[in-house]
């Protein structure tokens, strides 16, 4: 249930016994852990190597500005903005063909993407300034989006769809803190998210940090019930894995303790949570894990709960096989 980020080129030794102790249940790359192809594929060999379970060696690897692979030897991918205005579907096609190549050439089975966010606030910073939106019509997202997903499965790389409910209307960012979308968010945003599932190429979901009072009143997606499984789920039709965010970013971490973010998320219906140690401040996986632990002995997390998060983990990791 756990996906950790890390620091260094190399798998360190707290790393490795995290794995084979908890069992992550994946890892997430930074530029901070990638040198060079040669280092990249060595380093996601010994990742798998050390895993008595499949484990997901993930990255964010949308294009433009959110690109991993920028050193010698990487090709570049550009942005969904600049892909969008091409207009050109078969153009598309040959950018994700290859970026998903390199993807599985390189060990990785998970891609943070394609996001499915619509562009409806020009001075949204995080997603529509940096390029990141394929535009505000729902149709376009999805003739996109649909391309960048079927390439990555037919490599065995699971897409991350994301942000759910929907990033592009806000103008905070959630990386800094509270960012507050009930009065932009349109229901619109929901769309792209039912044409996949309906497809079924929605094997995963990331749910956003984002607060929206018409969805739930008192919490932010990734904590919310509300929004993760009675809209995601019930609502939606979605059968696959829901991934968290990264749960050290400012819109959790500043207003809500370790204890009770990691208890609300599980009982919202996330199976994954995402700590990518990009802070000075470290979560290990003996303090997720203890937690877990401590909540189900408390009554506070029911063991069903987890039971069957990991079964859709296992039957999604089976996918990639």
């Amino acid at each position: 249930m756990i996906i950790l980020g890390f620091e260094g080129e190399s798998v360190p030794k707290s790393l490795q016994k995290d794995i084979k102790r908890y069992h992550l249940g994946g890892v997430v790359l930074f530029g901070k852990n990638i040198r060079n192809p040669k280092q990249l594929k060595k380093l996601t060999f010994d990742l798998k190597k050390e895993a008595k379970y499949p484990l997901l060696i993930c990255v964010d690897e949308e294009g433009g500005s959110v690109e991993r692979l920028k050193g010698e030897g990487f090709i570049r991918t550009p942005s969904a903005d600049r892909v969008a205005k091409k207009g050109d579907l078969s153009y598309a096609k040959r950018v994700y063909f290859k970026l998903a190549r390199e993807l599985k050439k390189d060990g990785f089975n998970c891609n943070f993407a394609p996001v499915l966010d619509l562009a409806l606030n020009s001075k949204n910073l995080v997603i529509v300034k940096k390029g990141r939106s394929y535009g505000s019509d729902p149709k376009e997202v999805v003739k996109y989006a649909e391309i960048f997903v079927k390439e990555l499965k037919s490599n065995q790389i699971l897409p991350v769809l994301k942000h759910f409910p929907g990033h592009g209307s806000s103008f905070g960012d959630t990386h800094k803190g509270f960012t507050d979308i009930s009065s932009t968010w349109r229901k619109k945003e929901l769309l792209p998210y039912k044409r996949l599932i309906d497809e079924n190429l929605a094997d995963a979901v990331m749910v956003a940090h984002v607060f929206n009072d018409r969805l739930d009143s008192k919490y932010p997606a990734t904590l919310s019930y509300r929004v993760a499984t009675k809209l995601l789920r019930e609502g939606l039709g979605f059968e696959g894995i829901v991934i968290s965010d990264d749960m050290q970013m400012g819109a959790i971490s500043k207003n809500y303790s370790l204890k009770d973010s990691v208890t609300l998320a599980i009982n919202a219906g996330v199976d994954m949570l995402l700590f990518a140690n990009q802070t000075k401040k470290r979560v290990k996986a003996k303090d997720i894990v203890e937690i877990v632990y401590k909540q189900i002995k408390n009554g506070k997390i029911d063991l069903k709960t987890i039971l069957r998060a990991n079964e859709r983990i296992k039957r999604v990791k089976k996918s990639l096989k």
